[in-house]
């Protein structure tokens, strides 16, 4: 297969990029506008393959968007090009509307008529695979999940962007018959995540033994899900996937934040001891402005449609995933030093 994947410079992008060059042999372009969570280096075990072609592009040039799909001709995209930083998004929301919304507006469009124009095989094989997250469905009491079927109901600008993109590409389903599929997926976390997201900011200030910052109380949980699983998933999307169907992807790892870097804290403290515990660098900063309280998913129907579950527990995902940073400085000290110092993001003028 020949797959077009946007976004895959980023984080979940170039998991799924390397897992289709190397585990699947499928072809790759990977068509991507490199802004600043976008590293290139992460795609390094695959850049100069016959296999993997780049495309610097933005979603929201259909120009450049066409001509994309007329050279090189793709049997499916996997769209996963977005901006997805909620403390970014309350600052500074107008990215992610021209990304997530117009973005996906014009890849959508650009995929029907480069679609209608393939033969009635290759129209049938198809697969526009839209990747979104569970923000959508809002914040869940104590007790519930989400399902594919639960109501949306976003509380910040990324996820109101992301829900928006959502609609768009089942409209394109009902109303084209452009055979989409969407995907919801839970927190996820892995090897080279840029280090603005909780799991790697935490590995890296704990590092450099710094202020451990959660936000509020700490008490809001977020399912997890290790990004090679969820790559396993949307591949598996492109062959068992059913077009205008929407699929959730969860890790069955539900942890409160604080749970999450007090856990980081000591597998840290285990890999590389040093001078005193790092829980004591655990610092409760004011909460971020409509913050949801918890998320969990329903993976039920991926388990059963799909045949998918995830390999790993959050405990052995988390411990691969603190041991990589430690030996992959040179990737993540980059962006450190000249992208994002790990600084808080997201406050309101009155919360500062």
């Amino acid at each position: 297969m020949r797959i077009l994947v946007t976004g895959g410079a980023g984080f979940i992008g170039s998991a799924v990029c390397r897992r289709l060059v190397l585990q699947t042999g499928a072809a790759v372009i990977n068509v991507d506008k490199l802004t600043y969570a976008a590293n290139l280096a992460s795609l390094a075990s695959i850049e100069g393959l016959e296999s993997y072609a780049f495309l610097q592009s933005d979603i929201c040039d259909r120009e450049v968007m066409d001509l994309a799909f007329a050279d090189y001709e793709p049997d499916a995209i996997i769209h996963l090009a977005a901006e997805s930083h909620v403390d970014r998004s309350i600052t500074r929301p107008d990215a992610f509307v021209t990304t997530n919304i117009v973005g996906t507006y014009t890849l959508l469009e650009a995929a029907r008529t480069y679609h209608e124009r393939l033969p009635i095989p290759r129209q049938k094989q198809f697969r526009f695979i839209h990747v979104s997250t569970d923000e959508v469905y809002g914040s869940l009491g104590p007790d519930d999940l989400f399902r594919e079927d639960t109501p949306y109901k976003p509380s910040s600008p990324y996820s109101a962007s992301k829900a928006a993109s959502d609609h768009l590409a089942l409209a394109w389903f009902r109303t084209y018959g452009l055979p989409v599929i969407v995907s919801n997926c839970s927190n996820n976390y892995g090897p080279y995540q840029f280090p603005e997201k909780l799991i790697p900011l935490t590995i890296l200030n704990a590092i450099d033994r710094k202020p451990l910052p959660v936000y509020g109380d700490g008490r809001n949980i977020r399912d997890w899900l290790h990004v090679d699983d969820h790559a396993a998933g949307l591949i598996r999307l492109l062959y068992e996937g059913k077009p205008g169907e929407k699929y959730n992807f969860g890790g069955d790892g539900q942890r409160s934040n604080l749970e999450v870097v007090t856990q980081v804290c000591d597998v840290l403290d285990r890999l590389s001891p040093g001078a005193g515990a790092r829980r004591s660098l655990i610092t409760f900063v004011p909460d971020r402005p409509g913050h949801d309280a918890r998320y969990a998913i329903d993976a039920s129907k991926a388990h059963r449609e799909l045949g998918w579950h995830p390999t790993r527990t959050f405990e052995q995902g988390l411990a691969e995933t603190v041991g990589w940073y430690l030996k992959n400085r040179a990737w993540w000290e980059r962006a450190r030093r000249s992208v994002y110092d790990g600084s808080r993001l997201g406050l309101l003028a009155a919360q500062h």
